[in-house]
């Protein structure tokens, strides 16, 4: 068994935590998109943070645990389904993107907006059928536009906060 080092368990429990809140802080925001189930996506930001300064391990582990804690604290079991199904679509891409290198911060979390919500509309297709595609542009969109602006927040979050990762 390796050992993990007392740092890097402080610094995913506080990641953990902080992305709790921030899905504590969207699941209380009066935010209509006018679509079902679109969020800003605000713990992404943490996810986007720790992509690039913990690494993909880090990242997906600290993604999962929020997903399956927020689902049980401010969701259901259905609500836990779909964003692990987005969480993995978008995970790959962003990873593929990120290390690709031809991507900036922002771009990737747009690739992984996006993606997300393809992820989210794949599975519900299969539970609710087909026709959940019709949401496809338009969750498109709003993917496009909710990664923008966690990539920006993430890539400021990177610059002023990321040198005290290594």
């Amino acid at each position: 068994m390796r050992k993990v080092p007392q740092k890097s368990i402080a610094v995913y429990g506080v990641a953990v935590a902080l992305s709790l809140v921030l899905s504590y802080i969207e699941s209380i925001l009066p935010v209509d998109l006018m679509l079902p189930g679109a969020k800003i996506g605000l713990p992404n930001i943490v996810s986007i943070f720790l992509l690039y300064t913990a690494g993909a391990g880090g990242c997906a582990l600290v993604a999962v645990l929020r997903i399956v804690l927020a689902g049980f604290m401010f969701g259901n079991m259905f609500s836990i389904i779909y964003s692990l199904s987005g969480f993995l679509l978008s995970f790959v891409s962003m990873l593929m993107m990120k290390r690709s290198g031809r991507f900036g911060v922002t771009g990737v979390s747009i690739a992984g907006g996006v993606m997300h919500n393809m992820g989210q509309l794949i599975c519900a297709s299969f539970i609710a059928g087909p026709y959940v595609m019709t949401y496809l542009p338009a969750l498109a969109a709003a993917g496009v536009a909710a990664g923008l602006l966690i990539g920006l927040a993430g890539a400021e979050m990177i610059r002023r906060v990321g040198r005290y990762m290594k």
